[in-house]
């Protein structure tokens, strides 16, 4: 299996030496790094992440993730998470590609696949599952599109409904097949952060979002917590933090960036602020601006 990914390693260097979040292959990124990186918060939109060397750590919620060239992780919602590069050196980078979850591709396949046993559904929307020599196949022929590009209108979609399968096989599957369900609890969850995505500068009507995942209010904190790892107010306020740390980016007075994002007052964004990013909005601010451009986190 080292030989696969040594291979699949020169092809993503060979199309890059930083990261890529768009390539000529439609959902799929790429990157590499040489150095091991700061913390960087982020949105994780609905992936499947594959490490190809080095080593990546991510905090979601409560719950601490790592993952390198043996395992592979998912992430089929929508979750502020915090990622750092942990393994990378000059002789040795990080190499890392990526494919955004299509959920209809997922649906359609699930179509055509035989009913799944009764096993427990999953609780959690996303994890880290060890990879198989047959997925890692199947992911290097989506990556050797990237030296024929004239192929890949008619040859990725295959490729990638492949991948798409070998996951299904994997310990990520049981996940998979939640999502890719209209009815199911992670569905449901995927609804309301859908919302709360949409208005997090606005007050949380619970006994709406439990409607919207048709589940009493108990039931709607515990599914959630589950899936997440992090509370409908803990998500709420990640949110909230990170849209105003991108607009002190660009100079925003503090306070001004607290209320814009839906916070009453402006002592307590600052604790909470200081609490997630490490230091003051002002001072994280000025920090920011003084230094070098962020990594990008979700990669």
């Amino acid at each position: 299996m080292q030989d696969l990914l040594d291979r699949m390693c020169r092809r993503v260097r060979h199309h890059t030496d930083g990261m890529q979040l768009e390539t000529a292959i439609p959902r799929v990124a790429i990157g590499v790094s040489d150095v091991s990186h700061v913390p960087v918060a982020s949105v994780y939109e609905p992936m499947i992440c594959m490490v190809l060397q080095g080593a990546k750590q991510v905090m979601i919620g409560d719950q601490l993730l790592r993952y390198d060239a043996a395992s592979c992780f998912v992430a089929s919602l929508e979750l502020p998470a915090t990622g750092c590069v942990i393994e990378a050196s000059r002789d040795a980078p990080y190499v890392v590609t990526a494919l955004a979850l299509d959920r209809n591709a997922l649906s359609d396949l699930l179509a055509d696949l035989p009913a799944a046993s009764s096993a427990a559904a999953p609780s959690t929307g996303f994890g880290v599952a060890p990879v198989t020599p047959l997925l890692l196949e199947a992911w290097d022929q989506l990556l050797a599109l990237l030296d024929t590009p004239a192929d890949i209108p008619f040859l990725a979609p295959a490729r990638e409904r492949e991948i798409l399968y070998r996951l299904l096989q994997s310990g990520h599957g049981p996940m998979l097949r939640q999502i890719a369900r209209d009815d199911s609890r992670l569905s449901r969850i995927r609804r309301v952060i859908d919302w709360i995505r949409r208005h997090f500068d606005q007050a949380l009507p619970v006994g709406m979002l439990a409607d919207i995942a048709g589940m009493s209010i108990p039931s709607f904190h515990r599914h959630f917590k589950a899936a997440t790892a992090m509370s409908p107010l803990q998500y709420q306020k990640t949110l909230r933090l990170q849209a105003a740390r991108r607009m002190l980016a660009t100079s925003t007075d503090a306070a001004k960036a607290a209320y814009a994002v839906g916070y009453e007052s402006a002592s307590q964004f600052s604790r909470e602020y200081a609490r997630l990013f490490g230091a003051p909005p002002s001072r994280d601010s000025v920090a920011r601006q003084a230094g070098s451009p962020e990594p990008v986190g979700a990669i």
